[in-house]
């Protein structure tokens, strides 16, 4: 999969691994490197957009992928997400996510996102996450 986030066959991404935690939140841990940053020792803005984006999709397609007692997780992309920047995020040491599903249909999941670093929550995410269909470009990207 080449996803700039999650991506395992992307050799320029983040790839992040996201485990599940139940059946509706899951949780990641990232180092990041100096040319992450924005500006020295504090991680660039639209980087912490995509880890919040791709972790979310993974626990709504995880929560999905249980929901309907599938044993594969059905292939989402992202409807609508926002990110609330708290305070600068050091690259000095892995940062921390943490997701849950908030709400939930057949085919979409809502899913909140902490982005915590030394402790403390520089970042929050809310977004809306969708399952596809066969013809969609993202469909069994995975």
């Amino acid at each position: 999969m080449t996803c700039f986030g999650c991506g395992p066959a992307n050799e320029r991404g983040l790839r992040i691994r996201s485990f599940a935690r139940g059946d509706d939140a899951a949780i990641c841990e990232w180092q990041p490197q100096a040319y992450h940053e924005a500006f020295p020792g504090m991680l660039n803005g639209g980087i912490i957009g995509s880890l919040i984006d791709c972790h979310a999709n993974w626990t709504a397609a995880w929560h999905l992928m249980r929901r309907a007692g599938q044993d594969a997780p059905p292939a989402t992309v992202t409807a609508e997400y926002s990110v609330k920047l708290m305070r600068p995020t050091p690259t000095t040491a892995p940062v921390q996510l943490a997701a849950r599903v908030v709400e939930a249909k057949e085919d979409r999941a809502v899913v909140e996102v902490e982005l915590t670093a030394g402790g403390k929550v520089c970042a929050t995410g809310r977004g809306t996450f969708v399952a596809v269909k066969q013809g969609h470009p993202a469909y069994h990207r995975w």
